[in-house]
C-alpha cells in the first residue's frame, strides 16, 4: 500500500494539479492543513484526501513528521503542493519498490524555471520505516536518519529512479519573489551553519545567495568551507559547491571557474544532474573563444537532456559565433518550442535571421521580443532592445 503525505497551507491555485497526478497510483490521501484561509481544504476533500489540521510548528521537520504519524501505507510518498508526480515514472517506481530490500527511492525532480541545476534528486518515496524521520530547518530531509539506520541494518538500499519524476514549479522567479522564499532560505541555513559549521548542503545553499546579492567573497569562503568537510562520498553536495565555485570565480577569473566546472563534472552523477556544469562550461569555453569545444560538449548536452532549453539556446549562440546560421536558426526555434514566450531566444533569433540575410524575419522576431519584455514590465530592456535593433532593420516597415 502506497500512501501520499502532503503538509499544506493556502494551496488552492496548486493541490488539485498535485493531487490528480497520483490518482490510481496511491492508496492513500494524506494532506496535513497547517492553517489555510482558502479553498485548500475543500479542494483537497474533493480530489479523496484525508484532511487533518495542525497549528504550524515553526519548522518544516515537525510537521512532516507529524504528517507522517497519520498514514498508514507500506510506502510513503511526499508531495508539496507546487510539486506533481510525472505519468512516465509510475511503472518505474513501482517496480523499484517490489524489490525487498529497497528502503528509498530517490525522484529525480525538474525544477522548472530555476536558473542553475534545473534537476534535483529527493529522496521522497521510502518504506514507512520507524526510524526514519524528518530534520533540519526549510529543506527538511530524511537523510540522516537513513544513514543512522544503514549502519544498524546494512541491507537497506537507496536507488535512484531512472526517469524525471516530479515536477516542481515553485522557483518560477514571480513565486519565488511572493513567497520571500530567498530570504526564508538564508535565515534557515545561517541557522543550520551556527548549528552544523561547516555543513556542505548549508554552505552551497547559502553561498549560492551570497553570489545572487554579489557577495563574492563571501560565498567563495562558505563554498571552500563545505568542501573541506565534504565526505568522499557526498556526490551531490561536492558537486553543487563545485558548481558555484565556478559561477562565483566566472565573474572574475576564467581559467579558475574552467577548473571547478571540469572538477564538478568529474563528480560521478547522471547526465540531468550535472547538466548546469555542461552547458556553463560551454558558454565559458564560448567567452574564451574556443568555439570547437563549447559546441561539442553543448550539443552533447542537448542530446542527452534535450528538454532543458538553456542547451538549445547556449548551442545558437556558439554555432552563430562560429559562423553557421543555419546551425544556429535551428538551435534557437528547437529553444522557442521549449520556452515560446522568453524575449531572449526571440532576440537572438533575429540577430541570426538578419545576418543570414532573411530581413523580414529578422524585423518581425525583434518586435516579438520588444513586445515581450514589454508585457513582462521591462520597459527599459524594451526601449533598448528597440534602439539596438532599429540601427539594423526599420522595426516600422509594413
Amino acid at each position: 500500500m502506497l500512501s501520499l503525505s502532503m503538509i499544506v497551507r493556502n494551496e488552492e491555485a496548486q493541490i488539485s494539479r498535485c493531487l490528480k497526478s497520483v490518482e490510481g497510483f496511491c492508496d492513500e490521501l494524506l494532506v496535513l492543513d497547517t492553517g489555510s484561509s482558502d479553498n485548500t481544504i475543500d479542494l483537497a476533500r474533493e480530489a479523496g484526501a484525508r484532511v487533518e489540521t495542525m497549528e504550524w510548528p515553526g519548522d518544516f521537520a515537525p510537521a512532516r513528521n507529524r504528517a507522517l504519524e497519520l498514514v498508514s501505507g507500506d510506502w510513503v510518498l511526499v508531495l508539496d503542493a507546487d510539486e506533481f508526480l510525472l505519468a512516465d515514472a509510475k511503472a518505474p517506481l513501482l517496480a523499484l519498490m517490489a524489490q525487498p530490500d529497497v528502503l528509498v527511492i530517490n525522484l529525480l525532480r525538474y525544477e522548472e524555471g530555476a536558473a542553475q541545476a534545473p534537476y534535483s534528486l529527493v529522496s521522497r518515496l521510502f518504506r514507512r520505516h520507524p526510524a526514519l524521520r524528518w530534520n533540519r530547518a526549510y529543506h527538511s530531509m530524511i537523510d540522516d536518519s537513513v544513514i543512522a539506520l544503514q549502519q544498524q541494518e546494512a541491507h537497506w538500499r537507496v536507488v535512484d529512479c531512472p526517469v524525471p519524476a516530479l515536477v516542481h514549479t515553485g522557483y518560477q522567479p514571480d513565486q519565488l519573489i511572493a513567497g520571500h522564499k530567498a530570504a526564508r532560505l538564508r535565515q534557515a541555513m545561517e541557522a543550520e551553519l551556527l548549528e552544523r559549521p561547516g555543513d556542505p548542503y548549508a554552505c552551497a545553499k547559502l553561498a549560492g545567495l551570497e553570489i545572487e546579492a554579489g557577495q563574492l567573497d563571501r560565498a567563495v569562503e562558505l563554498l571552500e568551507l563545505g568542501l573541506a568537510q565534504c565526505g568522499a562520498n557526498d556526490h551531490a553536495e561536492r558537486y553543487e559547491l563545485l558548481l558555484h565555485l565556478a559561477i562565483a570565480h566566472g565573474q572574475i577569473d576564467l581559467p579558475l571557474a574552467e577548473q571547478h566546472y571540469r572538477a564538478a563534472l568529474a563528480v560521478p552523477l547522471a547526465p540531468r544532474l550535472n547538466i548546469s556544469a555542461r552547458l556553463n562550461l560551454g558558454a565559458l569555453l564560448l567567452r574564451q573563444n574556443k568555439l570547437e569545444e563549447a559546441a561539442a560538449l553543448t550539443e552533447a548536452a542537448t542530446r542527452q537532456v534535450p528538454e532543458v532549453m538553456l542547451g538549445w539556446y547556449n548551442l545558437g549562440l556558439i554555432r552563430r559565433k562560429g559562423g553557421d546560421i543555419a546551425g544556429a536558426l535551428e538551435a534557437y526555434e528547437t529553444a522557442l518550442q521549449l520556452a515560446p514566450r522568453n524575449p531572449e531566444i526571440y532576440q537572438n533569433l533575429a540577430a541570426a535571421q538578419f545576418l543570414g540575410g532573411n530581413i523580414d524575419a529578422a524585423r518581425g522576431s525583434f518586435l516579438t521580443a520588444i513586445g515581450l519584455l514589454l508585457e513582462q514590465g521591462r520597459r527599459q530592456d524594451a526601449e533598448l532592445l528597440a534602439q539596438k535593433a532599429g540601427e539594423l532593420v526599420k522595426l516600422d516597415a509594413a
